[in-house]
C-alpha cells in the first residue's frame, strides 16, 4: 500500500509538473514574437553631425563615438542614422550645413568643435545639441555656464587656454634658454581668442615672447611655416579641428623647418616631438553617454558641462633624435608614453 500510495503521487506530481512546463514553454513561445515585433518597430533615432573639420582626420575620434553609442545599444542600420555635415576646414560654410541638418529634424544634433557648436545653436533653439568636445563653451557664448548651460546645449569641453600655456611651459622646460615661440592659430576660430591670452600671460611669467601664426586653411601651412622658421624657436600646435586634421602635414613642417613642437596625441604620433593633452579617443566616446541620456528624454540644460580629467604627455624619441633635442631627465619621468 505504501508503494503504491507513493507510485500514485509521483504520477500526479509527474502530471501537475508537465501541465506547467506546457504552460511555461507556451508563455514563451507566445511572449518570443512579441520581443521580435517591438525590436522591429522600436523607434529609430536621427542623429545629426556636424563638424568643421574633415571626415578623414577624424575617422578615429568618429569610431570612438561610435563605440560609446554602441555600449548604449545604439547602432547604425538597426536603431539609429547619422547624418554627417562636414565643412572640411571651411567654417562659413557651417551655418548652411546647420540648416540642412535641421531641416532632417534629427532628435539630437552632435557637433566637432566650436565653430560647429556655435553654427549649431545659432541654426536651431529646440533640437538638443551634444557638443562631443569643445574649447571653453562659456568664453566662446556657447553656454550661459559649465553648472548650467541653459537652453538646448550641453557636452564635454576642457581649459584649451590653460592646456596650451601648459605645453608653452613645457616647450621652456624642453629649452632653457628659450626666448622666441610661435603658437599656430586659426583666426576664424573664436575659442583660439581665449588660448592667446592665457598663452601671453604664461609667456610673460616665463619671460618668452609669443609669435601666433595664423592659418585659416590647409593652403596657408607652408607660408605659416615659413614664418614660424624665421621668427620662432619652438612651436605650440593647439588642438584646433583643422590642425588636428591635418596633424601629419604640421608634423612634417615642423620637422622640415628643425622647430621642436608640441601638441596633443595623434600629432605627436605623427611626428611631432610632444604631445600633451586630452585623451580624445575617450572623450569622444564618452560624449555618448550624454547623447543617450538625452535621447531617453533629460533636458540638455539640465545636464552640467562635463570636463575632461584625464591628460597625457607624450614623447617621441625618434623625433627627438632627428632634432639633436635631448629630452631632460623631468620630462621624462613625466611620460605616459614614449614613441620609439
Amino acid at each position: 500500500m505504501r508503494i503504491a500510495s507513493l507510485t500514485s503521487r509521483a504520477g500526479r506530481i509527474n502530471r501537475n509538473m508537465s501541465r506547467r512546463s506546457f504552460l511555461i514553454i507556451g508563455a514563451v513561445s507566445l511572449a518570443a514574437p512579441v520581443v521580435a515585433t517591438a525590436q522591429q518597430t522600436g523607434k529609430v533615432y536621427r542623429i545629426g553631425f556636424l563638424g568643421g573639420a574633415s571626415p578623414s582626420g577624424y575617422a578615429v575620434l568618429v569610431n570612438a563615438l561610435r563605440l560609446g553609442l554602441g555600449d548604449h545599444g545604439y547602432v547604425e542600420g538597426r536603431n539609429i542614422t547619422i547624418e554627417y555635415r562636414w565643412a572640411e576646414g571651411k567654417y562659413e560654410r557651417l551655418p548652411a550645413l546647420a540648416a540642412e541638418l535641421v531641416r532632417l529634424q534629427p532628435d539630437i544634433i552632435i557637433t566637432q568643435g566650436t565653430p560647429a557648436a556655435l553654427a549649431a545653436k545659432e541654426t536651431t533653439a529646440t533640437i538638443p545639441i551634444v557638443m562631443a568636445i569643445v574649447g571653453d563653451p562659456v568664453e566662446a557664448g556657447v553656454v550661459a555656464s559649465l553648472a548650467r548651460p541653459g537652453g538646448n546645449v550641453t557636452g564635454l569641453s576642457f581649459l584649451m587656454g590653460d592646456l596650451n600655456a601648459k605645453r608653452l611651459e613645457l616647450l621652456k622646460t624642453l629649452i632653457p634658454d628659450l626666448q622666441r615661440a610661435g603658437v599656430l592659430m586659426n583666426p576664424d576660430n573664436a575659442v583660439m581668442a581665449t588660448v592667446v591670452r592665457a598663452m601671453v600671460d604664461r609667456a610673460q611669467a616665463l619671460n618668452v615672447k609669443l609669435q601666433t601664426v595664423n592659418v585659416r586653411a590647409l593652403s596657408e601651412l607652408d607660408t605659416a611655416f615659413a614664418l614660424a622658421k624665421a621668427r620662432t624657436e619652438a612651436l605650440v600646435v593647439p588642438d584646433e579641428g583643422l590642425f588636428i586634421a591635418n596633424g601629419r602635414r604640421i608634423a612634417d613642417l615642423a620637422m622640415r623647418g628643425r622647430l621642436p613642437s608640441i601638441g596633443f596625441r595623434e600629432y605627436c604620433e605623427s611626428g611631432g616631438l610632444l604631445a600633451y593633452g586630452v585623451d580624445f579617443p575617450h572623450i569622444w566616446r564618452q560624449s555618448a553617454d550624454l547623447v543617450d541620456r538625452v535621447l531617453k528624454g533629460t533636458k540638455p540644460a539640465d545636464l552640467p558641462i562635463q570636463q575632461a580629467t584625464r591628460f597625457e604627455l607624450v614623447i617621441n624619441v625618434k623625433t627627438a633624435k632627428a632634432l639633436g633635442v635631448s629630452i631632460p631627465t623631468s620630462i621624462q619621468l613625466r611620460a605616459n608614453d614614449v614613441i620609439e
